[in-house]
């Protein structure tokens, strides 16, 4: 069974989204004291809240258009690329050579997988 291309685009879509909604999770953590309300009225938190409910979205929506899971499920694993460019941007958190041919590997881990 070939995998729909507009699954792989969904899932594409939600390892973004996965990566934001980590950044939004940090970034919002650091905004909290020890009050409940600085939990629930935050919207960083809450931002990530919704990110993550946009990716199971996602999901379903890549699932119920077919593909087969050995295929979609490796790309989400770029959520872990795209946390990297996020926290270079947001953090200045350096992506050393190790950590590129990391990503490579995955990259290539991913093409493998989808054979």
């Amino acid at each position: 069974m070939q995998t729909p291309i507009i699954s792989i685009v969904f899932f594409l879509i939600a390892s973004v989204l996965g990566a934001l909604g980590q950044f939004l999770y940090k970034s919002g953590a650091a905004k909290t004291d020890e009050t409940i309300l600085s939990y629930l009225a935050n919207s960083r938190l809450l931002g990530g809240i919704f990110c993550y409910i946009a990716v199971m979205v996602l999901f379903i929506a890549a699932f119920k258009k077919g593909g087969s899971l050995t295929v979609l499920y490796p790309i989400y694993a770029t959520t872990f690329i795209w946390g990297a460019i996020i926290a270079f941007y947001a953090f200045s958190t350096p992506i050393k050579p190790i950590n590129m041919l990391g990503m490579l590997v995955l990259i290539l881990g991913m093409y493998l997988m989808g054979k």
